[in-house]
């Protein structure tokens, strides 16, 4: 019996989802025993280094793949990332028809072969899990496409992905495609996956077609247009897995529930870009934004709704500071953000900081050293980290000792000009409760260390009650 391995690229596919909504995804593919959770590739921006580090820690027994090119700089940045995953999986993106191998990449195809050899190679020296992935598979010549997929396999790769990137395959071409790279490549058996397009509206069929003619890993989507549904694609291959002589290990008990929650997190960013529906404004608590007509009952649920349980007494806060700014301006989920982490909670300070030497360039590992006083006791501790505001956090943790969800992190800029006042909002989960931290300063790391510590704070002295 074949066992067949499913590929969710939700993550990788919507990589504007806020830092929450990325990390709620990926608990709850990782729940549902998705054997691999595909995520966007890793840009510049240090929040998404900072999800991609979180999810490390949360996904624990399927595989973790980041998607990566060519360039052996990308491929040990995004190494250093995502190591600490149980199972980590780097992804090499390729072309191999013709066409965008020039107009991608500018080769040749024995100089692309070269560079897939090369980077596959490479990959494999730092991950034991590398994936081939073939783009535009379906327009390459038959014998280059073959040649291809044995170079990364010789090359160390452990599994080869053939990709309908184009959208122009039916399902028996899909097949045959399928089965002649089996065929020329026999080693691959065991190691060939599908990515099929849904432009044609045929992705399931078209996956399921892949999988009788050999297949052994199929790549889905949660919710969207694109590829094969997860929903669909599990829930058929669970009637048909006896038939087919197969098995999969997705757990689809859970499998409607799961995919209703986080099909709510994707319909919504195509309204407004927002992590909430997009309904009416007003005493609607559950809209993108709130007025001055709001109830204490509508800003209660509000605050539900982005993950807090306030008290009586921070609930009255936190209304009363809605108030004052709802008479000015329409309060935005960043807004209530901002309001609940600078007023719900305030608590004396169990770790106060001393002082902070950051070090950071395009050149060097970004470092931090940091001392903190508790309760009149000097810590001191120092750490390394993909960029300043992660290497200041994980230094923290160091003199902890303790590692907490990083649930949420964002920072914006309160005033104008190159003296620019920034704040940064940290949320911080620990026992199942969301603690948010709020700090300013003209040094926007300054800023970030400041409200991991206010979050912090927060933990601290519920834990001490």
């Amino acid at each position: 019996m074949r066992t067949i391995r499913i590929a969710d690229v939700t993550l990788r596919e919507n990589a504007s989802l806020t830092f929450k909504e990325k990390i709620e995804m990926a608990k709850q593919l990782e729940k549902l025993r998705v054997d691999v959770i595909e995520v966007a590739p890793l840009g510049n921006e240090k929040a998404d280094a900072l999800a991609l580090r979180t999810m490390a820690t949360i996904v624990k027994d399927g595989v973790l793949s980041c998607p990566v090119g060519l360039c052996k700089e990308d491929i040990e940045r995004t190494y250093d990332t995502v190591r600490e995953a149980n199972r980590p999986r780097l992804s090499v993106v390729a072309p191999v028809s013709s066409v965008q191998m020039e107009y991608l990449c500018h080769k040749k195809p024995q100089p692309m072969l070269d560079a897939i050899k090369e980077a596959v190679a490479f990959a494999k020296s730092l991950c034991a899990d590398v994936e081939f992935a073939a783009k535009d598979a379906t327009r390459a010549e038959p014998e280059f496409l073959a040649t291809a997929v044995k170079t990364a396999l010789e090359a160390g790769a452990t599994c080869v992905t053939l990709c309908d990137t184009a959208g122009e395959s039916l399902p028996e071409e899909i097949a045959a495609l399928t089965k002649a790279v089996l065929a020329a490549v026999p080693e691959g058996e065991g190691k060939l996956g599908v990515e099929c397009s849904d432009a044609l509206h045929t992705a399931q069929a078209a996956t399921f077609s892949a999988i009788l003619a050999g297949a052994s890993e199929a790549k889905a989507v949660v919710s969207g247009d694109g590829f094969a549904q997860l929903c669909d694609l599990a829930e058929t291959l669970r009637i048909k897995s006896d038939g087919l002589g197969v098995r999969f290990g997705v757990n689809t008990l859970e499998l409607q529930s799961a995919v209703f929650r986080m099909s709510k997190w994707l319909g919504a960013k195509k309204t407004k870009d927002q992590p909430f529906d997009n309904e009416l404004r007003g005493n609607n608590a559950g809209g993108t934004v709130m007025d001055a007509t709001a109830t204490i009952k509508d800003v209660t649920a509000f605050a539900e709704k982005l993950g807090y349980d306030l008290s009586k007494e921070d609930t009255v806060k936190v209304f009363d500071e809605f108030s004052r700014v709802a008479a000015r301006k329409e309060v935005s989920a960043r807004d209530m953000e901002a309001i609940i982490a600078s007023t719900a909670l305030q608590v004396p300070e169990t770790y106060r900081l001393v002082s902070f030497v950051s070090n950071n360039g395009n050149t060097i590992t970004s470092t931090c050293s940091m001392s903190l006083e508790k309760e009149g006791e000097l810590l001191q501790g120092v750490g390394a980290g993909d960029g300043p505001i992660d290497a200041a956090f994980l230094t923290i943790e160091q003199i902890l000792g303790h590692h907490y969800e990083l649930d949420d992190f964002q920072i914006q800029a309160v005033t104008e000009g190159r003296g620019a006042v920034g704040e940064a909002l940290v949320k911080l989960r620990a026992d199942g409760r969301l603690y948010s931290g709020r700090g300013v300063s003209t040094d926007i790391i300054g800023a970030s260390i400041r409200a991991y510590l206010s979050a912090l704070n927060k933990i601290m002295y519920e834990e001490r009650a």
